[in-house]
């Protein structure tokens, strides 16, 4: 069941989990994980990917995971693992929208909050930007936001602000790349290629190995990969970057971008689409369960 098209409206939608924000991490982890994928979650033997997200969500703890989901603060983990070079230029840091002085800024730059999902404005002519406006939306995310949303223990304890950033070009097809790296103990299994994300038709998202071969999985709710994906020329390179970056944790998906050859960091994501995705064919759920390893002095 996709709950998003019963409840076409994303701020009834958000009004609606708050209320529930009463009710115990572990039931309702289990009410939404039934609704997204229709079915029981089983926390006491998890076997495939989404329930092993749950299990991490509920049981693993690490203020690691904290720092590294608040997308300021994971800037100074990437500086202390040598990856200054990959941090998209910073601009700014604000406590409230009120705080930015756009007049300061560049003609192009991103917003973006440091605890949200989804909540990044992309300013590509500031001559064109309604600063009321922005500043509006920018201080509903940061006020009416839950951190309990998808019960994501990470995000509970983030202050949220506000970061400005360098407006990314895209590269000579006209489009930003971006490469997401599924690592387990340090060690990349395959990633998400989404491409066509300005494109009117919606992005396309396909899943390749470590050799960049595209496997024969798909994302029911997003459009497949329809055409051919040239293999970076400095693939091996974000390999390495994704298992320097994800060898302090169990599991982490590390999101790079590459421009013409130019790698950037992305964010550091620790419970993919909050554990509720479905995958076609459904076995590559269990696939990758395999070698999601839980900590065996917490089951």
């Amino acid at each position: 069941m996709d709950y998003k098209k019963i409840i076409k409206n994303q701020e009834l939608r958000l009004k609606i989990l708050r209320l529930m924000d009463f009710l115990p991490d572990k039931l309702m982890i289990k009410i939404q994980y039934r609704i997204s994928t229709g079915k029981k979650l089983n926390l006491k033997n998890p076997t495939g990917f989404t329930e092993k997200i749950q299990w991490y969500k509920l049981y693993y703890r690490n203020d690691l995971l904290t720092k590294c989901s608040d997308k300021y603060a994971v800037r100074e983990y990437v500086e202390q693992k040598g990856l200054a070079n990959i941090l998209v230029p910073l601009y700014g840091v604000y406590e409230k929208a009120e705080d930015i002085n756009f007049d300061k800024l560049p003609n192009r730059f991103v917003l973006k909050t440091t605890n949200g999902s989804h909540t990044n404005i992309l300013c590509d002519d500031k001559q064109k930007l309604n600063k009321k406006e922005t500043t509006q939306i920018i201080n509903q995310w940061i006020d009416k936001r839950s951190n309990k949303l998808g019960r994501e223990w990470s995000y509970y304890d983030i202050k949220p602000k506000i970061i400005c950033e360098k407006y990314l070009d895209k590269d000579t097809d006209n489009d930003l790349v971006d490469y997401k790296f599924f690592c387990f103990n340090g060690e990349p299994f395959y990633l998400y290629v989404i491409t066509d994300r300005f494109s009117t038709e919606g992005p396309q998202l396909g899943i390749f190995d470590m050799e960049f071969n595209k496997l024969p999985y798909k994302r029911p709710d997003i459009k497949d990969i329809n055409k051919k994906i040239n293999k970076p020329k400095n693939f091996e390179r974000m390999i390495e970057i994704a298992k320097t970056l994800s060898k302090d944790f169990p599991h982490v998906r590390v999101d790079l971008y590459n421009i013409n050859g130019h790698i950037y960091f992305g964010e550091l994501t620790f419970y993919n689409g909050s554990g509720y995705k479905i995958y076609v064919p459904e076995k590559w759920n269990n696939i990758v369960g395999e070698k999601f390893e839980l900590p065996n002095n917490l089951k």
